[in-house]
């Protein structure tokens, strides 16, 4: 028995290497997992990292998807599409070729230490919202409400670089 289409929301993140490349091809990854479509991509932000601060600036955007995977599925499949870009895990907060985060799921919550939906931190990161507020001016994020931490939260160290130009290639909202 298949499961039934739901949207997710992944924030995805890069500062080693060609980070825009990195980011169309863990959106290429991620559009050929089963039962998955990428249906909406934002803008690309470029954004200062934020706890351990010596390393490179982040290319910093979100998408939305439609998928038949589980939520634990989902982050599993986001966890390889990592590695197989050649994502290391050194410490927190480390430069990393590739960060894909699992941020809400339509009817999915979970205080889970492995899998907490929404995640914790939204609120608190505007190199998250600032990308999240192309695809959801209103704050309305799937079934989580983020417009009064997109009207709060700073947004500095955090600029809109371009219009994602690899939108064009996955399936539209």
């Amino acid at each position: 028995m298949s499961r039934a289409v739901s949207r997710a929301v992944l924030a995805l993140g890069s500062n080693l290497g060609n980070r825009e490349e990195t980011l169309r091809r863990a959106l290429s990854a991620l559009s050929t997992l089963p039962g998955t479509a990428v249906i909406g991509v934002s803008s690309l932000y470029e954004t200062e990292p934020v706890g351990y601060t010596d390393q490179p600036y982040f290319l910093n955007a979100a998408a939305v998807i439609e998928t038949t995977l589980s939520a634990r599925a989902l982050l599993g499949a986001c966890l390889g599409v990592e590695a197989a870009l050649g994502r290391v895990r050194t410490f927190p907060n480390a430069p990393r070729v590739i960060d894909i985060d699992l941020l809400v799921m339509e009817g999915e919550l979970s205080a889970d230490p492995e899998l907490t939906l929404p995640h914790p931190r939204i609120g608190e990161r505007g190199f998250v919202l600032a990308p999240l507020r192309d695809l959801f001016p209103d704050g309305q994020v799937l079934d989580a409400d983020f417009g009064e931490a997109m009207r709060s939260v700073s947004y500095e160290g955090v600029e809109r670089r371009k219009t994602c130009e690899f939108q064009k290639y996955f399936k539209k909202k």
